[in-house]
């Protein structure tokens, strides 16, 4: 920027004097001088020559970057009945982490040929403190050379959860234009928006544009995203489904070489201006978690609701049932772990919390503004991936090296009227009730709260604030980050001083409520790997997918004016099959110390039919309705698929290394059966990673079914990668197909 008068005016209402543009603070008040860098949608060429002033106010940075010089003051904005453009924007508010969101309208003159100029705000630039230059985010495909592989899957597998809600808003083509699709750290972040014509692009094409990356990826993926990029242009990944779910287990294999180092710690005050402290907050406040050696890491923060009547007893109440939720979930191990599943108890555990806040207002009989309740917003860690879920308008944010990220969004009044492409946020939240809940733990039952959970992959060091209102109110984060969040990742502070330090700005920049925050600091060690990851393409695929910004409250937000979530009716039978996570331990237990003798009483009275008839039962899950029982020993059936846990010796054919597949192809029951005195048919599919060569295709193995059962196997559950093909002709006519894949 050439200009040296320009000035930046200080956004309090009783100060706004003019300040040096390399100030970060007022020099008369000492008020934090945000720098509000915005995009300008322009057809044609630029605005003008760097330092000159449009308007005004905005300052030409660089071509179609702008500075706005008082930005404390609204922008004006023409009804959005006269706008079409801005709706796909507003609409898609919960992908803000990716997508701009619109800043306000810059009216033009009348002898040009564009009306007014759409300004998005925080485009994704680099900016020097030191000389005030400006430049944009690198293209994806400029900096993929220069990124780990982790990194690199991570930015295909963001595009691949933004691709089916940009679809649905006709500006897909976005994904595919590499001038827009930029990147700032491990984020992708898009410049603008690109409207698709009217032959909208699809999964084949995104194929096409990852083609151009394969060169120059790291090698321990070069065979990865070849696999990926060719089923994308041959169809055999047909969903943004099944295409996260082929990304997931890519980065969960490069997940081994990275190793996360966790520290947590929460702070809670009552505040100058309050009498009780009605948040609440785990671990308790002032207390250092770390893990290692802990084997779990959860944070959560919660403000009550209902002053004396109750706020306090019920953010405490929620923090207790979800301690208890979430340490069955953590004894799961990683590799077992369905990301999509975990997803669905972290929101079934805030489903319980709710549910028993509300019973206790039931029992007490209050209703209306006497109904206690409470705000949630939480982080778990888990390997390389961290897992938020929130209600209410107790916020996350995500800071790294290159910003700080509101996470999550508000369940308020204006959230809700940007989201239904009604308002621009900015002028949303000036609105009276603008800050008014549409949802919180215990005003009701269950079956009408829907929690925002999401996930992020994390290939750096990262600090995720976890905050109540009492210090997020009032822009204090976005003011704050830099100055005293930051200097922890640079290693100039720890968090327990930052946490004490964020507490004391609450009370005195804001101190109008009760304040609590919590700080995860994640760090991670990464090496590349010396391995070369191979693509697992399901033949199938059945289970429930998470979209990054938000689950299940997207897709219908953008598809219907008229629903703020999405609802899943209480007796709308799950999609999923697979069992609760904190299921998995005891099941297995169950498995194998267990009877067997109602199968083997089914088995007789089949007179050596090959299946297994399986009835439904009941979930325990008040939130889930019936399922299919999962696939065990105890009901096998043809097609289905075993997994090796350990190393198998066999009579007449070469070892089962442990992970080796094998598919059932019947059971062959003896002509005089006692309790388990029948044998399993079964075809090799892979024999790794011995070197022994796999047994004769032509000769299938029969293993008795005792010893099937101590040898040490798991059964997998449908959905699962594996490289068995399905079974094409009926076992008890016709041999099957024993060929190894």
């Amino acid at each position: 920027m050439e200009n040296d008068a320009a000035t930046l005016q200080c956004p309090h209402e009783n100060c706004q004097a003019a300040n040096p543009l390399t100030h970060k603070f007022c020099q008369r008040c000492s008020t934090p001088l945000p720098k509000n860098y915005l995009w300008a949608v322009v057809d044609g060429q630029s605005l003008g020559s760097p330092g000159k002033i449009l308007a005004d106010r905005y300052l030409i940075a660089d071509k179609f970057l702008l500075l706005d010089t008082k930005p404390g003051l609204l922008t004006l904005t023409p009804e959005l009945e006269n706008l079409q453009i801005p709706r796909a924007y507003l609409r898609l508010i919960p992908y803000r982490l990716h997508v701009p969101q619109v800043y306000g309208v810059l009216p033009l003159t009348n002898d040009s040929p564009q009306q007014e100029i759409l300004l998005l705000e925080k485009p994704p630039i680099m900016v020097d403190d030191t000389t005030q230059q400006v430049h944009l985010g690198s293209e994806l495909t400029t900096a993929w050379h220069d990124a780990t592989s982790m990194r690199q899957l991570n930015w295909l597998w963001q595009i691949a959860h933004l691709w089916q809600p940009l679809a649905s808003e006709g500006v897909v083509s976005s994904l595919l234009d590499s001038s827009v699709l930029r990147v700032e750290g491990s984020l992708v972040r898009l410049l603008e928006l690109r409207f698709d014509d009217t032959t909208p692009p699809e999964l084949p094409q995104l194929g096409e544009f990852w083609r151009q990356l394969i060169d120059n990826a790291k090698p321990a993926i070069v065979e990865f995203v070849d696999r990926v990029s060719l089923s994308l242009t041959q169809g055999e990944i047909h969903s943004s489904e099944q295409l996260i779910t082929v990304l997931d287990r890519g980065l969960a294999q490069l997940g081994r070489s990275q190793t996360p180092t966790i520290k947590i710690i929460t702070k809670t005050d009552t505040g100058p201006s309050r009498q009780r402290n009605e948040d609440a907050c785990s671990p308790p406040t002032g207390t250092l978690v770390s893990k290692p050696p802990q084997p779990t890491a959860l944070a959560i923060v919660c403000d009550g609701i209902g002053g004396h009547e109750g706020g306090n007893v019920a953010s405490n109440l929620a923090i207790e049932t979800i301690q208890q939720q979430v340490q069955q979930l953590t004894k799961v191990p990683y590799d077992h772990i369905d990301p999509s599943l975990l997803l669905n108890d972290l929101e079934k555990a805030v489903a319980m919390a709710n549910d028993k806040i509300s019973q206790r207002n039931d029992g007490e009989n209050r209703q209306g503004r006497q109904r206690m309740g409470t705000t949630l917003v939480m982080a778990l860690p888990v390997a390389h991936e961290m897992y938020i879920t929130h209600v209410g308008d107790s916020r996350a944010y995500w800071i790294t090296r290159q910003g700080c990220y509101q996470v999550t969004l508000d369940d308020d009044v204006a959230s809700r009227e940007v989201r239904l492409g009604y308002a621009i946020y900015r002028e949303a939240v000036q609105q009276s009730a603008a800050g008014s809940l549409v949802q919180a733990l215990g005003m009701g039952p269950s079956t009408s709260l829907h929690p925002t959970s999401a996930r992020f992959m994390l290939d750096e060091d990262a600090i995720f604030l976890l905050t109540s209102d009492g210090l997020s109110d009032f822009d204090r984060v976005e003011e704050y980050w830099e100055t005293e969040i930051l200097p922890i990742l640079l290693g100039e502070t720890n968090i327990v001083n930052v946490a004490d330090r964020l507490i004391e700005i609450a009370n005195t920049k804001n101190g109008h409520d009760n304040v609590t925050v919590a700080l995860v600091h994640y760090q991670v060690q990464y090496w590349e790997p010396e391995i070369t990851i191979k693509a697992v393409i399901p033949e199938s695929y059945s289970a429930k997918t998470v979209d990054l910004a938000s689950r299940g409250a997207d897709a219908s937000v953008l598809s219907s004016p008229n629903q703020k979530t999405q609802v899943i009716e209480e007796t709308q039978p799950t999609k999923t099959r697979q069992l609760p996570l904190q299921w998995i331990v005891p099941l297995i237990l169950v498995i194998i110390a267990g009877s067997l003798g109602l199968f083997v009483k089914q088995l007789q009275s089949k007179s050596g039919q090959s299946e297994v008839a399986s009835t439904p039962t009941p979930t325990q899950s008040p939130t889930v309705a019936a399922t299919q029982p999962p696939r065990t020993l105890a009901n096998l059936s043809p097609g289905w698929v075993i997994q090796t846990t350990k190393e198998i010796r066999l009579e007449d054919n070469p070892p089962l290394a442990a992970k080796s597949f094998l598919q059932v192809i019947n059971t062959e029951p003896n002509p005089k059966p006692t309790s388990e005195d029948f044998s399993v048919r079964m075809r090799v599919c892979t024999n790794k990673p011995t070197p022994t060569p796999a047994p004769s295709p032509a000769k299938p193995i029969s293993i008795k079914f005792q010893q099937l059962k101590s040898f040490g196997v798991s059964v997998l559950q449908p959905g699962a990668a594996n490289p068995c093909k399905p079974l094409t002709q009926p076992p008890a006519t016709q041999p099957a197909d024993t060929s190894p894949t």
